[in-house]
């Protein structure tokens, strides 16, 4: 197992972010170890830290299904938009640079993200060929494989999740044509890649209308999409299982906990 930790660059510059890698080894042994799918994950936080419990549990598990992963600690408030968007890019263009080193099958990347995360992630997969990106990484290849959104953040409209939009736009976060921007339901189009969505139908703080509305958007524009909605459970689950339970005992959602599995059958069928 490789696991260290990257800076990450814009322009050749510092950013502050980093890159915390899960890549296992090649081995004669095993069958295309050379060429593994890989996962860009970002945890969630409202866009005011990176969580832990998103972090190495998801990449634990999903080093399990064979896949290498890359946990993405980006920038957050007083950082501003589209700073965490552009250190996506740059993370995205690194494993695509390096996969022969890391083991990585190009053409096989995933995003992944959770809540703010998953807004993180979604805007890659939105912007991925779009100027606010491509002005400053100036190549064709940046589109990821398929991405996985786990109860993202999504809109900036009537059910924002307003501490992440406030967060993320900071002194810009009234500016209403800004906001429809970042409104990501609103920026969907037909390169967007295929999407695995879960959500909460209880989910106290990032309203599962997000996914409905992002799903919806998918649909319209016809790319694929796989949504799975819980009847139950909090916001910021991660594994809903004890691999990523809080300190305090919380954040444990046996009957959410199958979402992974979902997730394998999901990747084995698109790969």
């Amino acid at each position: 197992m490789r696991t260290e930790t990257i800076q990450i660059q814009l322009q050749g510059k510092a950013t502050g972010a980093v890159l915390q890698t899960y890549f296992m080894d090649a081995s004669k042994e095993l069958l295309n170890s050379t060429r593994r799918p890989a996962v860009l994950l970002m945890p969630g936080g409202a866009y005011r830290y990176t969580s832990d419990r998103e972090a190495e549990p998801l990449a634990i598990r999903l080093n399990a299904m064979g896949l290498q992963v890359a946990v993405l600690r980006y920038s957050c408030a007083p950082a501003a938009y589209p700073r965490a968007l552009l250190e996506a890019a740059a993370a995205f263009q690194l494993l695509k640079d390096n996969c022969t080193a890391w083991n990585i099958r190009q053409d096989r990347i995933f995003l992944m993200g959770c809540s703010a995360g998953g807004h993180l992630a979604a805007s890659l997969g939105i912007n991925w060929n779009q100027p606010i990106i491509t002005q400053y990484i100036q190549r064709t290849d940046l589109r990821p494989f398929a991405q996985i959104l786990c109860y993202p953040v999504i809109t900036a409209g009537a059910y924002a999740h307003e501490e992440s939009i406030q967060n993320l736009l900071q002194e810009h976060a009234e500016d209403e044509q800004l906001r429809n921007h970042v409104s990501l339901e609103l920026q969907v189009h037909k390169d967007v890649p295929r999407t695995f969505l879960w959500h909460t139908y209880t989910d106290p703080t990032v309203s599962v209308q997000n996914s409905l509305l992002f799903a919806s958007a998918l649909v319209k524009k016809g790319v694929l999409c796989e949504f799975h909605m819980y009847d139950k459970g909090a916001h910021g689950l991660s594994t809903a299982g004890r691999l990523s339970q809080r300190a305090d005992g919380e954040k444990l959602q046996p009957e959410c906990e199958g979402w992974m599995s979902l997730l394998e059958t999901w990747i084995n069928a698109i790969l």
